[in-house]
């Protein structure tokens, strides 16, 4: 035990760390994984991706995972067994891609391992003064430490909130650390499952930077096609694109207290769901009345106004502002077409333009997060709603 103290607190000395930083979001549709070498900490953090990918889950895992993904009634059992299998099929998937990159695990300093949400549960959501924000991610950092020889940072949220916060959206960290701009004011865009954005005025400090989860990104959309064609996302968003916007289902898509909340907020497909969809059709009265591409094409448009509502909110009218979008809706021309027309003030690129890989971007704020834990920076103020703590439990290897 000593000599793993002594190796952690090697790695904290190093000028620059290699670092796995692993992502599985709610679309469940595989494990980012990204290998980045991160130079100094606090405002000198600097990071490099030196490799990424992104590997597949077997259907029959992604099956056992939905029994309890974002569900009251998950059973206690699954949710007990699925925590060491997770980290155990994503550890494997990590050992893999190491041998295709021909690195050794000697070679990584540290994994930081998000885990499995299946639950999310701010007080927003569930509304019982007796609780506080929770929530729950799948996927035990002593397994992945174990298989992958490395030591593994996991459960990056609970810290988060203990400190105050809600657990989500963590972006925020990463976004200041590496896109803060002397000149240019920037939005960071991910629509992922969910929608979250930052927004970081230029030559600002960290505490004049907003971030807050919106509403929908891909989460309904990807559930609607997996439901009703068997496919797990409308790729290129062919089937969307052939429908036309109802009004009166966005109009009770919009209608729902989470959107009219006060920022910065978190949410997830625990509220945004089919469950929410139907009630949305019974109570237009569209239940039943339109074809299956004019609802993917309504929720494209309910995605997009979502963050035109946030941003018309929070983002200053009178100050150029580029934008930067990350995640599977960076690749859905659909909701990028709709997003430029109803922003119409805003550049929208993606993250490429700023040196990184929007599909890495999450896996590699994870890997930022373990560096600033096992770096100890000092030199950033931290917000109520964002305290700048250090997150992450550490697991040794043997």
């Amino acid at each position: 035990m000593k000599r793993s103290v002594e190796k952690l607190y090697e790695i904290s000395r190093k000028a620059s760390r290699n670092i796995i930083g692993l992502m599985s979001g709610t679309s469940l549709d595989g494990l980012d994984i990204a290998l980045c070498r991160i130079t100094g900490s606090g405002l000198e953090t600097r990071a490099e991706l030196l490799a990424f990918t992104t590997i597949p889950y077997e259907p029959g895992f992604c099956g056992h995972v939905r029994e309890v993904f974002a569900r009251k009634d998950g059973e206690l059992e699954k949710i007990c067994l699925l925590h060491p299998l997770v980290a155990q099929v994503q550890a494997r998937m990590v050992v893999d891609a190491l041998k295709q990159w021909k690195i050794s695990p000697e070679e990584v300093d540290l994994i930081a391992s998000h885990g499995q949400t299946v639950y999310h549960a701010p007080y927003s959501f569930h509304h019982n003064p007796e609780f506080p924000n929770a929530t729950l991610q799948l996927g035990d950092g002593d397994h992945m430490a174990e298989i992958t020889g490395i030591i593994t940072l996991s459960d990056f949220r609970q810290k988060h909130i203990a400190a105050g916060g809600e657990g989500a959206p963590l972006a925020i960290y990463g976004d200041y650390l590496l896109f803060a701009d002397k000149e240019e004011s920037r939005l960071l865009l991910n629509m992922g499952g969910i929608s979250n954005l930052t927004f970081i005025p230029a030559a600002t400090g960290f505490d004049r930077v907003f971030c807050t989860d919106v509403g929908p990104g891909n989460t309904l959309m990807d559930a609607y096609v997996q439901k009703y064609f068997n496919l797990p996302y409308d790729e290129d968003a062919r089937i969307a694109s052939r429908g036309q916007l109802n009004e009166d289902l966005l109009n009770r898509l919009m209608d729902h207290s989470f959107l009219r909340l006060s920022a910065p907020k978190t949410t997830g497909p625990e509220l945004f769901n089919m469950e929410y969809l139907d009630a949305a059709l019974e109570t237009s009265g569209m239940q039943g009345q339109l074809s299956h591409e004019d609802i993917l094409h309504t929720l494209a448009h309910f995605t997009v106004k979502c963050i035109a509502q946030c941003i018309a909110k929070h983002l200053p009218a009178d100050s150029s502002v580029r934008g930067f979008v990350s995640g599977g809706g960076a690749s859905n021309p659909l909701v990028l077409n709709l997003l430029k027309k109803t922003c119409p003030d805003l550049q929208f690129t993606d993250t490429s333009a700023l040196g990184l890989d929007p599909d890495a971007k999450e896996a590699v704020l994870f890997a930022l997060l373990a560096n600033e834990t096992v770096s100890g920076s000092a030199n950033v103020e931290g917000t109520a709603a964002y305290p700048w703590v250090s997150m992450g439990k550490v697991s040794f290897p043997g």
